[in-house]
């Protein structure tokens, strides 16, 4: 048997850390295209490949060619938000299930957590922070341009600055985390948002394949809307 490696030059949709595959090759039988390193980013699967002319082809279509955007919903009686990149242990859901480094597994943990009253969701932008846009209407963002309440938003206002040393931005009910054993002495950095009570629905883009975390203008992360 000998090996060799191959570049993938039909993807079907599927997004890979690199796009090469190495192939085994046995006498009298076809070459058999082995494993691309860590399977597809996006939707955390294997797909079924061949060797075609000199190249690998995959031949399943990924489920998810524009990537992920997930719609949450989140209650928040108290009108007041509890505003951080972690809000462990007080939500800590178990993601295992799906690699999280795959945009699948981003989503089952957005997902996860929003069962349990959280609205979270990964960021890897400096100079993120919770903005309203109208009385109802609310931004996950990192603006062009921001220094303290000027932001590059027309009309957006900062209500919390968001910290991202892990690389994830966490928002719940203030009263809801304090009873699941939340404490501010817990965390390294946090706000707190007066908002109208109500029930707000959060829709996260960061996981689309549109979405571009280093843009020269606004990185939008997620769109919030209080359900009237």
């Amino acid at each position: 048997m000998s090996t060799q490696i191959l570049p993938v030059t039909e993807t079907n949709g599927h997004v890979f850390v690199n796009d090469e595959a190495e192939v085994y090759w046995v006498d009298g039988c076809p070459p058999i295209a082995g494993p691309i390193d860590l399977g597809c980013r996006s939707c955390a699967k294997q797909p079924a490949r061949r060797v075609v002319e000199g190249a690998v082809h995959v031949l399943d279509p990924c489920p998810y060619p524009d990537g992920i955007r997930t719609e949450i919903t989140v209650s928040v009686p108290s009108g007041k938000l509890i505003v951080a990149d972690d809000l462990r242990p007080a939500y800590d859901f178990d993601g295992a299930a799906v690699r999280y480094n795959t945009d699948l597994g981003k989503a089952h943990m957005v997902h996860g957590m929003a069962s349990m009253g959280c609205a979270f969701g990964p960021a890897r932008s400096g100079g993120l922070g919770l903005y309203r846009t109208d009385p109802d209407r609310y931004l996950i963002a990192s603006p062009a341009s921001a220094d303290g309440n000027e932001t590059a938003m027309p009309g957006a206002v900062l209500l919390a600055p968001i910290d991202t040393v892990v690389w994830s931005y966490a928002i719940a009910d203030y009263e809801h985390w304090i009873s699941r054993g939340g404490t501010p002495d817990g965390l390294d950095s946090y706000a707190v948002a007066d908002v109208p009570p109500g029930r707000y629905i959060f829709t996260h883009l960061s996981l689309t394949r549109s979405f571009d975390h280093e843009a020269a203008g606004d990185v939008i992360y997620a769109r919030i809307q209080r359900a009237i």
